[in-house]
């Protein structure tokens, strides 16, 4: 059962009411999110936004955050647990789909737009880190969404591939796709699905910038939570292989002409996911680069996440 403890990496807002709740998508998955209000709102139909990410993360983390803040700024927010994680439904645990969780974003959107103080005809969408390109996906397919932004985005489609900057040979992928294939057998025999190592569990020394970055945020107190993936949890051995022939942001273009704002760190080993996303969409569209920033300061770094670009960005897309 959801918790109704205030268990969040950040503290509660008292300019805003908060409340959990539930719902479903469309294969039946129950999802569970917290919903922000603010308190000073006025009189009528509010414009409404989703959020989700990191991948990995859950609502606890940085789509609360972002999704709290949205709400003091006057928005009706919904940061939610993609399916499979967190406090949502799914067996087994901690695995990743392309396909379901861009269908979980379109989910909330069906959530979010039945309230009774939304307006319908006025939701965005935010997307983190690998989330951010899921949320391009779903606004491609979903037209009823009128904004985007993604921040500190991956393609977790890209990624996981082509490597890190697109490095995987094809002698390399062959052999993880071989080495995945065989897994099933393993888990089919099984009965159940085998499990990466623990991600972010100890730093052992000599590791590259941004998994110590990733490190200092999820297995720390400032970023750790016991039901995220990636706060000493793992995602399922078999996980990359939905991941693999699926390139999420082919109709990235088929946004347009809704707008899109990219927001990324000036230094994030990521960047490159966003510079590519940008230029294969079509304006409008914006590309914010923080100056200094690391991958891992838009999580939580409110003194440098750009809250005031994105209130002036969905207050002129969504009226």
């Amino acid at each position: 059962m959801p918790t109704s403890d205030w268990d969040k990496t950040f503290p509660k807002s008292a300019a805003v009411d908060h409340r959990k709740v539930t719902f479903k998508n469309r294969y039946g998955l129950t999802l569970v999110g917290d919903l922000y209000t603010p308190k000073a709102a006025p009189a009528g139909r509010l414009a409404a936004l989703v959020v989700s990410g990191p991948f990995g993360a859950v609502k606890e983390q940085s789509s609360g955050l972002y999704a709290q803040t949205m709400a003091e700024r006057g928005f009706v927010t919904l940061a939610f647990d993609p399916s499979f994680t967190g406090e949502s439904s799914g067996e087994p645990r901690d695995v990743a789909s392309p396909d379901i969780n861009t269908e979980d974003f379109s989910a909330a959107v069906d959530f979010i737009g039945l309230l009774p103080n939304v307006d319908r005809e006025r939701i965005g969408m935010i997307g983190i880190c690998g989330w951010g390109g899921m949320a391009l996906n779903a606004v491609a397919v979903d037209k009823r969404v009128k904004a985007v932004v993604a921040s500190t985005m991956y393609d977790m489609t890209r990624v996981m591939s082509k490597g890190y900057n697109d490095s995987l040979t094809p002698a390399q992928r062959t052999q993880m796709l071989e080495q995945l294939s065989r897994q099933r057998w393993i888990d089919a025999e099984k009965g159940e699905p085998a499990y990466q190592p623990p991600y972010n569990a100890e730093l052992r020394g000599g590791e590259p910038q941004f998994v110590v970055d990733y490190h200092d945020y999820y297995a720390t107190p400032r970023g750790y939570h016991p039901r995220a993936v990636n706060s000493k949890n793992a995602w399922t051995v078999t996980t990359p292989l939905s991941f693999m022939n699926m390139p999420i942001l082919t109709y990235i273009a088929e946004i347009s002409p809704r707008p899109i704002l990219f927001i990324h760190g000036e230094k994030a080993h990521s960047r490159y996911f966003a510079e590519t996303a940008y230029a294969a969409a079509a304006e409008p569209k914006e590309l914010m680069i923080i100056p200094g920033a690391v991958h891992t300061d838009l999580y939580d770094r409110v003194d440098i996440i750009p809250f005031d670009k994105m209130e002036g960005f969905f207050r002129q897309a969504l009226g």
